[in-house]
């Protein structure tokens, strides 16, 4: 039988339900759907705004607009055109009855209980959808179906059932283990694209000098070969902070305060070709570039919130 089982509202963020309606059915293909909701919830920020995800004989679809996804549960042979009406009509009624800022700050789980009444009633009708008269509706979400197909969510994607491992964070070579070289920083800032910019104008500036370096020695003006050394250290220290700015790697405070050693090395060095001005951009430049990749730090583990359609009867 075609029908939808259950629904979601939850914050794109971090996973914090906001509401979801409640549901009798206990067979174990949906028992283990609710896993997959709550996996799907951790990754909604990292996924697609319109997504289906086929566990057999049951589909889970969500949409996400304005940091707030409205998730789905339904049969395998329900309509896909009336699966996403149906939480389209969900995300307009939300959008509708509650601010930005109410879901934003939220801290309670189903702190919007009260939209259960509209999920069911809503669930009701699209369960018979004889009596849906919005032909017209389900027309222009068919186009738009068309052009702008779901995305399919494969089971790799999504990780194991358990949680151990995920297509976000798995190291295909190392049999599901957990790497840290995957893990992902925060967003990057202007003050960051900036220092990423000045540092690869620092490395490019050592690496000219470095190779005119090479031109002096070669026509014997009497240039010192650890000035070439310097040049091209200084270079490296450049292109190795960009790496630690743009990734995640162990020690990454301590890698960086130590390229920043080194910069301030090769420029004492090089204190003879260098005026006093050329001597303070790079250093500063360094010492920038070394706050930046302090602030960016690795994003925080999304808190696992209890998404269980079906257990709102404890609230």
């Amino acid at each position: 039988m075609s029908m939808i089982i259950s629904a979601s509202v939850i914050r794109v963020r971090d996973g914090l339900p906001l509401s979801a309606s409640t549901d009798n059915e206990q067979g174990t293909g949906v028992q283990e759907c609710r896993k997959y909701f709550k996996m799907l919830s951790r990754k909604l920020a990292q996924l697609p705004d319109r997504c289906t995800l086929k566990t057999g004989h049951y589909n889970i679809n969500f949409i996400s607009s304005l940091g707030v996804s409205y998730m789905m549960l339904c049969t395998e042979s329900y309509p896909n055109v009336l699966a996403f009406s149906f939480l389209d009509e969900l995300q307009k009624e939300f959008i509708t009855t509650y601010n930005m800022m109410k879901t934003n700050t939220a801290v309670r789980p189903y702190c919007f209980i009260e939209f259960d009444n509209f999920i069911q009633r809503t669930k009701q009708r699209y369960n018979n959808p004889r009596s849906l008269s919005t032909k017209i509706n389900l027309s222009d979400m068919q186009t738009e179906i068309k052009l702008r197909p779901p995305y399919q969510i494969s089971m790799y994607e999504l990780g194991s059932a358990n949680g151990v491992t995920s297509a976000f964070s798995v190291d295909c070579k190392g049999a599901g283990k957990i790497s840290s070289a995957h893990q992902r920083l925060e967003p990057a800032t202007l003050s960051g694209i900036v220092a990423f910019i000045l540092s690869l104008l620092c490395g490019a500036l050592n690496l000219i000098r470095g190779f005119h370096a090479i031109e002096s020695l070669l026509q014997s003006d009497g240039e010192d070969f650890n000035y070439i050394i310097a040049f091209f250290l200084g270079t490296a220290a450049c292109l190795y902070q960009c790496y630690l700015l743009v990734y995640y790697t162990g020690w990454r405070n301590v890698k960086s305060f130590l390229t920043l050693g080194l910069i301030c090395l090769c420029n004492m060095y090089l204190y003879e070709l260098r005026n006093l001005w050329q001597l303070f951009f790079h250093v500063t430049v360094g010492a920038f570039v070394t706050l930046q990749i302090w602030l960016r730090q690795a994003q925080a583990e999304k808190p696992v919130w209890n998404i269980l359609p079906g257990t709102l009867d404890l609230f």
